[in-house]
């Protein structure tokens, strides 16, 4: 076997085998997806955190403008580092020892918050939690994925989106009680229960057999899916091979590249990091009463449509939910923006401020009517975004990848995710000033059309196939 002509690993269930009944499968899942509930909470933790900071002067670190918009987006700069890591972690450490590894400055990160006398202590517990989020999110998926059989590949690869939601739903909740330290002290246990966890369970089974050991390899199908029915020791075993560039060559990997790089690039594009950071200035600019408890109601449509794609991934199919999403994503941004058209005040554009403010000064009649348009349309468009943009392009990238390139291919997946998420959070308010917000929501929405466009022509479905069989698709087998 050369690089040019790599082999698969063998099929670990033969088509039309029995359906495998371990329990432990769904237990090992979810220990793995408590990495994405952590980075979920990371990513929420800012939201009340900014608010908490500002309250809690002199007596915490300042933060004015500049340095909220830094203590927002520094997390997707450690984040996108954390991609690259996690990339050269999962092929050399193994998918397991990546995920009980990134515990660490999950834990070390918002330590140093909690500890925190000043803003640089803030940003580098924020960059440290941010590049163990990058490890997390590449890892968390492709141990999901390895250690699952198709039937339920798509609901437990589904999961850590879910995960996900419900660490910044939590992270919301939590900012309602707690002040920002004692958030930061809470954020410290998802991954220690990871840890915990993780320590008792097995390596992938595709892992194993790409280091020749066959008989770990088994007792973890055994353990995973209770019962090594169905394996098949292969004659010759493939040598793992790294990433070359002459590999770029073959459609087996540079179709499943230039997939797995647009998913993440259209759904940051889609503007959902912006929203989810600043959920509570948005909210106020609508002038909706209690900006804190619309976040709220925000991450809870999200925790809930991201439940109902999950128990319909297998049934429905990928491609089917990206292309609703993406039209649902479509109207509801094109909604906001125009909420903003119409209550746009004429004044001067003197000042960032007044491009902020959506609601003339006068008070008009259907101030409260378009107010509760600009709440549905962002409620309609998180929903739309749950459904398929949010968990199926971590998925996808999870399934496309063939072993041999994965661990880099999948890295640079995840970086393009994150330069986008820093550069869309980081951004975000210079585009309201030269766009104005009604011109920023139709960008998004414009970038949403192409994403509908994009998933229903150039995206495979995988539902039910194996990850062997996908691979083979791809290289026209």
């Amino acid at each position: 076997m050369t690089p040019d002509d790599p082999e698969e690993i063998p099929l670990l269930l033969r088509p039309g085998g029995s359906a495998p009944r371990g329990r432990l499968l769904f237990l090992a899942a979810f220990a793995a997806s408590l990495g994405p509930l952590s980075f979920g909470f990371a990513l929420g933790y800012s939201s009340p955190a900014i608010p908490s900071l500002r309250r809690s002067a002199p007596a915490a670190p300042r933060l004015d403008d500049s340095a909220a918009s830094w203590f927002g987006a520094v997390v997707t700069l450690g984040a996108a580092a954390g991609g690259v890591l996690g990339g050269w972690l999962v092929d050399r450490a193994g998918r397991k020892l990546s995920l009980l590894l990134c515990t660490a400055p999950f834990v070390a990160g918002f330590a140093l918050i909690t500890a925190a006398q000043d803003l640089w202590m803030l940003l580098g517990g924020r960059l440290l939690t941010g590049l163990a989020c990058g490890v997390a999110s590449l890892v968390a998926p492709v141990y999901i994925s390895e250690i699952s059989y198709p039937a339920v590949r798509g609901l437990l690869g589904s999961c850590v989106q879910l995960m996900v939601v419900m660490g910044i739903l939590l992270a919301y909740l939590a900012g309602w009680v707690l002040e920002w330290r004692w958030l930061a002290v809470l954020g410290c246990g998802p991954p220690t229960l990871m840890l915990l966890l993780m320590c008792c369970m097995p390596e992938t089974p595709r892992f194993l057999l790409t280091r020749h050991k066959h008989q770990e390899a088994r007792a973890a199908m055994c353990f995973l899916w209770g019962s090594d029915e169905g394996w098949e020791e292969p004659p010759v075993m493939a040598e793992h091979q790294g990433f070359q560039l002459a590999l770029l060559r073959h459609p087996g990997v540079y179709k499943p590249f230039i997939i797995g790089i647009s998913l993440m690039a259209f759904q940051q594009l889609s503007g959902v990091n912006a929203v989810m950071f600043y959920a509570e200035t948005i909210f106020e600019e609508a002038k909706f009463k209690d900006s804190s408890l619309a976040s709220v109601i925000m991450g809870a449509i999200q925790v809930l449509f991201t439940g109902v794609a999950a128990l319909i991934m297998d049934r429905a199919g990928r491609r089917l939910l990206l292309t609703l999403s993406g039209v649902v994503m479509v109207f509801s941004t094109s909604a906001f923006g125009t909420y903003f058209k119409l209550t746009q005040s004429g004044s001067s554009n003197s000042s960032h401020a007044d491009l902020l403010a959506p609601v003339p000064s006068e008070p008009v009649d259907t101030s409260v009517g378009l107010a509760w348009l600009a709440v549905g349309s962002m409620c309609v468009f998180i929903a739309g975004f749950a459904l398929g943009w949010g968990p199926i392009p971590w998925l996808l990238m999870s399934e496309i990848f063939p072993l041999h390139v994965k661990g880099v291919a999948t890295s640079i997946c995840v970086l393009t995710n994150w330069l986008m998420a820093f550069l869309v959070t980081k951004e975000f308010s210079n585009l309201m000033a030269v766009l104005r917000p009604h011109g920023t929501f139709w960008l998004a929405s414009a970038f949403c059309i192409c994403s509908v466009l994009f998933s229903w022509f150039c995206v495979p479905e995988t539902k039910g196939k194996t990850l062997e069989q996908i691979a083979a698709h791809f290289e026209g087998r």
